[in-house]
C-alpha cells in the first residue's frame, strides 16, 4: 500500500466513527432510562406484595426486598396505607429522572398518571 491509500483508509474510518459515536451515545442513554423504569416497576410489584402482608406501604426498600440496578438510585418519597410514590435516577443521566405514584400518594414529577412509570424525557 502506498502512503496515500493508507491515509484515505484512515480518513474513511474516522468519518465512520464520527457517525457511529453519537448513535451509540443515544442508545446508551435509552438503556440507562430503561434500567430506571424497570427498577420502578419492580418496586411497584414489591410494594403490592408488602401491602398484602402488612396492609400498608413502606419507604424502607430493604423491607420489601428491593435491589436496584447498577447506577440507579431509587427513593420512596412517601408511603402510607393509602399509597406511595417514588423516583429513580441513573448516574449516567444527569438531568433525566423517572417517577411513579400509586393510590392517594402525592404526585411526583414527572409522573402524571397513577401507577404508571413516567420519565422526564
Amino acid at each position: 500500500f502506498t502512503l496515500i491509500e493508507l491515509l484515505i483508509v484512515v480518513v474513511i474510518i474516522g468519518i465512520l466513527a464520527a457517525i457511529a459515536i453519537p448513535k451509540f451515545t443515544s442508545t446508551r442513554e435509552k438503556a440507562f432510562l430503561s434500567a430506571a423504569k424497570a427498577d420502578l416497576r419492580n418496586l411497584a410489584s414489591l410494594q403490592e406484595v408488602y401491602y398484602n402482608d402488612n396492609y400498608s406501604f413502606t419507604t424502607d426498600l430493604s423491607a420489601v426486598g428491593f435491589t436496584g440496578s447498577e447506577g440507579v438510585t431509587v427513593a420512596v418519597a412517601e408511603a402510607t396505607n393509602l399509597g406511595w410514590s417514588a423516583t429513580a435516577y441513573h448516574a449516567g443521566l444527569a438531568s433525566e429522572s423517572c417517577a411513579i405514584y400509586h393510590g392517594n400518594a402525592t404526585q411526583v414529577t414527572p409522573a402524571t398518571v397513577a401507577s404508571t412509570v413516567e420519565c422526564s424525557r
